[in-house]
């Protein structure tokens, strides 16, 4: 699961984070837009509530299950062969991190088997990474503009991104990355034998 969360942010993922089960069994990988010089406070802030254990996005680490990690300031977050990978390549939409590079990606990686979340935020980072997470087959969820402290980025995706498989309030997007979740990891445990890393 890849998350873009930039503006209002924090106070959507505090909740999102709060109201996952611990058995989750998927990674997530999020993105919040962070000052060059800003300190890395948003996985402190989040480990306080969530069940699962949250880190900072470190180069080359392997995707674990049940993990959640946050993009660091000045460093785009991309994913290739179940790691991470962190740049320094030119900023896209005016950020580094990005949420674009982190869904488009995700979304070659693991093709159909992404959830791209995007929720509250301003202007249009994170719409063209959805439309790749669409390509590939994945799945996208946008918070209801109407919902979210700031609507830009949710309503831009909305009017850009054919087929947006769910569009909610933030309460209606941790039951429903649950159900997305538990498909994937039993669809993967079907097709995939017992030794793959991913999911």
């Amino acid at each position: 699961i890849v998350i873009g969360a930039p503006a209002g942010g924090v106070e959507a993922l505090l909740y999102l984070v709060k109201h996952l089960p611990k058995e989750f069994n998927v990674p997530i990988v999020i993105v919040l837009h962070l000052p060059k010089h800003g300190t890395e406070v948003l996985s402190s802030l989040l480990n306080r509530d969530s069940k699962l254990p949250v880190f900072v996005a470190i180069n080359n680490q392997a995707i674990e299950r049940g993990k959640i990690y946050v993009a660091p300031p000045d460093r785009h977050v991309l994913v290739k062969d179940n790691h991470l990978k962190l740049t320094l390549s030119p900023r896209e939409n005016n950020h580094r991190p990005a949420i674009d590079p982190l869904f488009r990606t995700a979304s070659r990686s693991f093709k159909n088997r992404v959830i791209g979340v995007l929720l509250t935020g301003t202007l249009d980072d994170g719409t063209a990474g959805l439309k790749a997470v669409k390509m590939r087959g994945g799945i996208a969820v946008v918070q209801k503009p109407e919902d979210a402290m700031y609507p830009g980025m949710p309503r831009n995706a909305i009017e850009n991104v054919e087929n947006i498989d769910y569009i909610l309030p933030l309460s209606e997007i941790p039951p429903i990355l649950v159900e997305l979740a538990s498909r994937l990891v039993n669809s993967s445990e079907v097709s995939q034998d017992s030794s793959s890393n991913s999911y």
